[in-house]
């Protein structure tokens, strides 16, 4: 990999910064991916003296992360100063935050970093700061403007072990049975056969719809979706040549056996999704944006405010998105 990758803070409260420190300290013994943090380097040295760990840091532009990677860990400026403490989100969080993800994302364009990861975020923060996008998917779509056009984006949940997408991302549940059309599966199935067959490899990607209702439905019996939306979005994605079936009762998805059988389960709402792969794979699951011009990763846990600044936080997922993030940027077509 000639680029490194761009890791953004997050919100500075929370764990970004423990888990950043814990994985680059880890970097030679588990062949980390080269990569530069995106903050403040002041806040950075306080949480590691907080954390009673000595680390070196270097302040450096991104074209030099990769030479200073392997004796610093690199920190390129976001021009946005961070002051919170452990697990006390002030004032500076949310700009802290928000500038981090903007100087990501147009390194990453203007060809600086082959990926952008995410450290996990506060929405209450942000949302108490004004801002209005329901969370990181979101808003690294609108920053991903291409010609006018605001992409689609579609959060899959990545692990060795299991796949999995939601139709509906960040919706009150009420709101996400209303918005769920067979459109919007059909236009979702789409990116994830598309990028799974660009970043992953796989030749012609098994996908599998997992029913609205209870026992997909039941004929009928148990709502009518299943058979107007979810059956309807599979027969368009079968005519166009995509490995598609469902919709199959999500009840009995999951199970060992079941999840050999597909490469990418697609989910109707937020939950039926995030469950069963926060169950099988807490500590190393990759939040994945795809439909995006660009790679995007982040760790699959939000900010803990509760360990964070202790030293018990667990880099394991972050590790995970570093790594999956530069396997990514490996296997795009140049």
């Amino acid at each position: 990999m000639t680029k490194p990758l761009a890791l953004t803070i997050g919100e500075p409260a929370g764990i970004g910064a423990d888990i950043t420190i814990a994985a680059w300290l880890q970097r030679t013994e588990i062949g980390l991916p080269p990569f530069y943090l995106i903050g403040d380097e002041e806040f950075v040295a306080a949480r590691a003296k907080h954390l009673g760990i000595a680390v070196p840091l270097a302040t450096v532009k991104a074209e030099d992360a990769i030479a200073a990677f392997p004796n610093a860990l690199p920190v390129v400026a976001s021009g946005v100063r961070a002051t919170a403490k452990p697990g006390q989100p002030d004032t500076t969080s949310a700009p802290a935050a928000i500038a981090a993800i903007r100087h990501a994302v147009k390194d990453v364009t203007q060809g600086r970093a082959a990926a952008v990861v995410t450290n996990p975020i506060a929405k209450s923060v942000l949302y108490d700061a004004g801002f209005r996008h329901p969370g990181h998917t979101e808003f690294l779509a609108e920053l991903a403007v291409v010609h006018g056009e605001t992409p689609l984006p579609v959060m899959m949940l990545w692990s060795p072990q299991l796949a999995v997408v939601p139709v509906t991302i960040h919706l009150p549940l009420r709101d996400a049975i209303d918005k769920l059309s067979a459109d919007l599966i059909v236009a979702t199935a789409r990116i994830v056969a598309k990028d799974m067959h660009t970043y992953f490899g796989l030749a012609k990607p098994r996908l599998a719809l997992a029913g609205l209702n209870p026992h997909a439905g039941e004929g009928g019996s148990l709502g009518k979706e299943d058979q107007a939306i979810v059956a309807v979005a599979v027969e368009k994605l079968r005519s166009e040549g995509i490995d598609a079936r469902g919709p199959l009762p999500a009840d009995t998805m999951f199970h060992a056996a079941a999840r050999k059988t597909y490469d990418c389960a697609l989910c109707m709402y937020h939950d039926q999704a995030l469950i069963p792969i926060k169950t099988i794979a807490f500590d190393d699951g990759v939040n994945v944006t795809l439909g995006l011009p660009f790679i995007r990763t982040s760790p699959d846990h939000g900010t803990a405010f509760d360990i964070a600044g202790t030293g018990k936080a667990n880099p394991a997922s972050l590790i995970a998105a570093l790594k999956l993030a530069a396997r990514m940027a490996t296997s795009r077509p140049a």
